[in-house]
């Protein structure tokens, strides 16, 4: 369906911004007249939006929001009352039952804020914004670039994996929608790996050219989805030829310090602007003379109003009270309460001032801007374990606990201005700008001051000081939050010059560190302009681990990495990883009979201890290379077909999950044909899972913490009757329960279904698949898995051996390469066969459980877990159990002689049976005892 824009409301929030300190100088005008840019569209477009120069290679012009409380300082009342408008349209659009499942995802760093006010407006659906702050311990669940962006990559990391799963309307928000090559980016990526119906976007501005709307309409219709667009204004940029070029020497000019003044040429004029923000050698901004120069016509508010610049009050003059953490060994009553009386006159601090934050609670000595005044902290009193904002998600609950907190810590904040500011800023982080809007709206509702908000950031702009521009004043520092790409610089802009009497840094704890405090930080910068700097440190929430072991052994136990051949296993290393812990050198080894003993009288579990390797005669040995020339291509076909399957419906870039042992030769084939027919490096791993114990837990913890578990796809090698299929779903819910992980799916793909137990396969014929014929010599010279209280403990990996002494009789990669050298003959088949599958009904109807179920009672078994069905099953039964009989279909033909070798050489009878349906069914002898004889008389023997 074609995207359906929708109208603009002739109702905004009150006061835009009007140009520039209300000379009715559009504050784009500079840039218009020099590039010959020109903005069309709306009337209230110039109202919205000013324009500036990008200090950047891919884009001359920038888009400066007035309404935003990014660049330019704004009433918190005007940018939070434009976003919460927005959610309301959206509301309205979606009606109360949609709205209900939707979920806003806003964009870092500028929209951050922004796409929150939308949620708010929404006021039921949950919020999440990109980042591009990686978080140890929380895995991503997704990612998009910004091809225009000065740091393109964006990280999506949701404390709760779910919260992008469901069919629910997808709100994407942004400043600006310009090309509409973001919003393409992250729905292509997030509808490959959560598909649905609806989204809707939205911007305070769409700004896209005819071509650019052609091209999302166009997009919707391939991918089948609804996409409307919601905005508080729409127009065009039209860019002039050469545009890139001019702007590119035209920053050059500027930053050289060769520009025109008022009246003069490009060619033989020097700016005001850059001489007053220029960069020096050290990063450094010099922006005194843009103060001078702001006495004169001052900066706009909100309501496009001049503001006259306010002179700094001298140090130690009357100020309002401030929170105060307490010093050493005093309380709260004790100590002093307004930052600037707990200095002398001359601007020494008279007593510490607690550091407030996450991991920071001892008293340390106030900062200290250039000017010798201390940088004030306040105490928020944040509540604990509320989100400082959505990079982890942010809920409704969430929303109502800080609207509850809010009007105390605006108190706070109201508590340390100096009594006598008419005019206060407060400043936000990057991406954080939530928290720092919604202080600011609450603080702009109890203080007489005149409040302003906006954040620094990490885009460079050039600053020019003109009414007709955008961004007069630029304030430069380090980063200072230790970002991922390094080190660089990081800006204020508007804020020198805006004659603010005060100034709150709102900033998350990971960004209180030595360089906010060093002399050239942002604290410092900020004490250049303005008289009092105080600092308010908001902690970083960072999600609980998904699991947390009790101490640093079991935790390190716990994710081991996986073991990978040669040291563990035949395999390649980038075959398979294992994530089991190593018993190869514990004897687990017992008589086949004692086991069968053991197991049936209740003295142990099977998986405590492990039979003796069968050793394949000559003629067995011969049967296996004849079985497998002649099956390699169905094998191939199958392996192609539950690939496909899995690429198609399950994930695009599936990290395959072998049941050990017999899912992982089918998990390697099924690697191997992703990269032969995708060109995809899929990982794979192989875990343990135990009927009647469940699978490994600590295996998916591990899982979990590496990949998004709704990528993870479940592989084994066939089905019998189904019970390792109902085994790990059960298993899979008692982990959900107890340690909280969502994502994984019960969902198993196998490579033959004859028991009709699962939606994805390969084929539901019963037919013989060689990995099932051998032991460990065709699994990697691996062995069945252990699970045993005194060799594995609770943060343990179940167990495995690794039969180095049988690699003489290895056929696992042989086994590997055999089918996996067919794959191009079977390439047109598969995708024929995959085709008619899409199609199909493939529900599961569990025939192989009700067959089952009737050969127990026929039999006079009246045990299931005695009933193995399926070829691949029988061939275990005579390698590894004690055999009754085997029933076989009459007319079964080569898929057999293996199963008939076998039954010969255990004296085990083979009954044909009519309409089985399977190819045979092998029946472990009931009730065993050491003394118990088979149908002919004779001890049951291996």
């Amino acid at each position: 369906m074609n995207p359906t824009p929708t109208p603009p409301t002739p109702t905004h929030p009150p006061n835009p911004a009007r140009g520039a300190a209300g000379t009715g100088v559009w504050s784009g005008s500079w840039v218009a007249e020099r590039l010959g840019v020109e903005l069309a569209g709306d009337d209230t477009l110039p109202g919205l939006l000013g324009l500036a120069l990008r200090r950047n290679p891919k884009r001359a012009h920038l888009l400066v929001s007035n309404v935003l409380g990014k660049h330019v300082p704004q009433s918190p009342a005007v940018v939070y009352g434009h976003g919460v408008a927005l959610g309301r349209r959206v509301r309205e659009l979606l009606g109360d039952e949609e709205a209900v499942a939707a979920v806003v995802l806003g964009y870092a760093e500028t929209a951050t804020g922004l796409g929150h006010s939308v949620a708010d407006g929404l006021h039921l659906a949950p919020y999440l914004h990109s980042t591009r702050r990686p978080v140890t311990g929380v895995a991503r669940a997704g990612g998009f670039e910004e091809s225009h962006s000065h740091a393109t990559s964006h990280l999506l990391l949701p404390e709760d994996p779910a919260l992008l799963v469901g069919d629910g309307p997808l709100v994407l928000v942004d400043d600006e929608f310009s090309t509409g090559n973001t919003v393409l980016n992250t729905i292509r990526d997030l509808h490959e790996r959560y598909p649905r119906r609806r989204y809707v976007v939205v911007a305070l501005v769409d700004m896209r050219s005819p071509a650019d709307a052609a091209r999302l309409a166009d997009f919707a219709d391939e991918i089948g989805a609804r996409v409307d667009l919601v905005a508080a204004a729409s127009g065009t940029v039209r860019l002039p030829a050469g545009v890139l070029e001019k702007g590119r020497a035209l920053v050059a000019r500027h930053e050289s310090g060769v520009a025109p003044t008022d009246g003069a040429t490009e060619a033989d004029s020097a700016t005001t602007a850059e001489n007053t923000t220029a960069v020096g050698p050290t990063g450094q901004a010099d922006v005194t003379a843009a103060e001078n120069a702001t006495e004169a016509h001052g900066f706009p508010t909100a309501d496009g109003a001049p503001v006259a610049r306010h002179e700094p009050a001298a140090p130690g003059g009357p100020g309002g009270g401030a929170t105060v953490a307490p010093t050493d060994g005093a309380t709260e009553a004790d100590s002093a309460t307004a930052v600037e009386n707990t200095t002398e006159s001359d601007g020494a601090p008279a007593g510490a001032v607690g550091r407030f934050g996450a991991g920071a609670s001892e008293p340390v000595a106030p900062e200290r801007t250039d000017r010798g005044r201390a940088a004030g902290r306040i105490e928020l009193r944040w509540p604990h374990g509320l989100p400082d904002g959505g990079r982890h998600g942010f809920t409704p609950a969430h929303r109502a606990r800080l609207e509850r907190a809010l009007p105390a810590m605006a108190a706070r904040v109201a508590e340390a201005l100096p009594a006598d500011a008419r005019r206060v800023l407060v400043l936000g982080f990057e991406e954080l700008m939530y928290a720092p809007l919604r202080l600011a709206r609450e603080l702009e509702q109890v203080v007489t001051a005149e409040v302003r908000y906006s954040t620094t950031t990490r885009s460079p702009v050039l600053a020019v000081d003109d009414p007709g521009y955008a961004i007069r004043s630029r304030i430069v520092f380090p980063a200072h939050d230790d970002p991922a790409d390094g080190p660089g610089e990081r800006y204020a802009y508007n804020v020198a010059g805006g004659g603010f009497d005060a100034v709150v840094a709102v900033v998350d704890s990971a960004a209180d560190t030595p360089e906010l405090h060093a002399p050239d930080g942002l604290l410092a910068r900020l004490g250049e302009h303005t008289p009092h700097v105080l600092l308010a440190v908001v902690p970083s929430y960072v999600p609980e681990p998904l699991y947390v072991p009790a101490s640093c052994e079991e935790r390190s136990a716990m994710l081991s990495e996986p073991l990978r051949g040669p040291a563990f296993s035949s395999y390649a290393p980038d075959e398979v990883g294992w994530l089991l812990q190593d018993l190869s050198d514990v004897t687990l080894e017992a008589p086949t009979e004692e086991r069968e003993e053991a197991i049936q009288s209740g003295g142990a579990h099977y998986a405590e201890s492990l039979p003796v390797e069968y050793q394949p005669s000559e003629q067995y040995q011969e049967l296996f290379h004849e079985a497998l020339d002649a099956s390699a291509v169905r094998l191939a076909r199958a392996v192609g077909v539950v690939t496909e399957t899995v690429i198609a419906e399950s994930s695009p870039r599936p990290v395959l999950v072998s049941l050990a042992r017999a899912g992982t030769p089918v998990g390697v084939l099924m690697r191997r044909w992703a990269r032969f027919r995708h060109g995809l490096d899929l990982p794979h791993y192989a875990v343990s899972i135990v009927r009647g114990r469940g699978i490994d837990a600590n295996a998916l913890r591990w899982l979990a913490a590496h990949h998004d578990p709704r990528d993870v796809v479940f592989v084994d090698g066939w089905t019998g009757k189904g019970a390792i299929t109902r085994e790990l779903a059960d298993a899979l819910r008692e982990f959900e329960e107890s340690d909280g992980i969502t994502g994984f799916d019960p969902e198993i793909a196998v490579l033959a279904d004859p028991g009709s137990c699962v939606r994805t396969y390969g084929t539901r014929e019963d037919f013989l698949i060689p990995s099932a014929c051998l032991n460990s010599t065709v699994s990697g010279l691996i062995s069945r898995t252990v699970l045993r209280a005194d060799l594995v403990g609770p943060h343990d990996y179940h167990g495995a051996k690794f039969y180095r002494e049988l690699a003489g009789s290895d056929l696992s990669v042989a086994f590997l390469d055999a089918v996996s050298a067919r794959f191009s003959e079977v390439a047109d088949p598969v995708a024929a066969a995959v085709k008619e599958l899409a199609a199909a009904d493939r529900t599961p109807s569990w025939a192989g459980w009700a067959a089952v179920e009737r050969i127990s009672e026929e039999y006079g078994i009246h045990d299931v877990n005695l009933v193995k069905p399926g070829v691949g099953e029988t061939t275990r039964v005579l390698l590894r159990r004690v055999p009754w009989k085997i029933l076989a279909r009459a007319g079964a033909g080569a898929d057999l002689e293996h199963v008939r070798l076998l039954a010969e050489q255990r004296g085990v009878p083979v009954e044909e049976v009519d309409e089985l349906p399977y190819t045979c069914v092998g029946l472990i002898h009931p009730k065993y005892t050491r003394g118990a004889t088979g149908v002919d008389g004779r001890a049951v023997t291996v």
